[in-house]
């Protein structure tokens, strides 16, 4: 019976999170082909990188978090790291509207490649895992947020710390 009713609250989530899940990469693409006409300070891409750099740790002080029962504490974690990426996403796509793209012109092209479109494609690809298992968070789903937990985890924390890594490569570059 529980079961059920944790289920019929996951479903009511669903449409939401498709939709989020399409809409999210897509927005962010039309908005790369959008040019404002001003300049932001050069000192966002660090910033940004930064963020990203503090939802690795985050993620990681989470998964302690939880791993030593200190669910509150996690729950906290877990909604900071979110806002944090929420928070890179949009000065991301605002750089971007503002600024030229920067081309990588190091030693390490193909490597500098690898780690980018991985980031890319695993960045669009953990939409849907994020919001599904916090989905199953706020539900209290917590067996199958354990269960979908342990292959968000890793496909968000690459991704940050693949954030990071791009920004070290590219930012002699710009």
């Amino acid at each position: 019976m529980i079961q059920n009713k944790e289920i019929s609250e996951d479903k009511k989530y669903n449409k939401l999170i498709v939709v989020l899940s399409i809409a999210i990469p897509i927005i962010v693409a039309i908005l790369f082909k959008v040019r404002l006409d001003f300049e932001l300070p050069v000192f966002l891409p660090p910033i940004y990188a930064t963020i990203n750099g503090f939802t690795a740790l985050i993620l990681v002080l989470a998964f302690f978090a939880i791993k030593n029962k200190k669910i509150v504490l996690h729950e906290n974690l877990m909604t900071t790291a979110i806002w944090c990426s929420a928070v890179f996403l949009v000065m991301y796509v605002l750089h971007h509207m503002t600024s030229d793209s920067t081309i990588y012109e190091g030693n390490f092209r193909a490597l500098y490649l690898f780690v980018l479109v991985s980031h890319i494609v695993l960045s669009v690809a953990v939409i849907p895992f994020v919001l599904i298992t916090y989905v199953r968070a706020i539900t209290k789903n917590f067996e199958d947020h354990k269960k979908i937990a342990k292959i968000t985890f890793p496909l968000w924390l690459y991704v940050a710390v693949t954030g990071v890594i791009v920004y070290l490569m590219i930012s002699p570059f710009y």
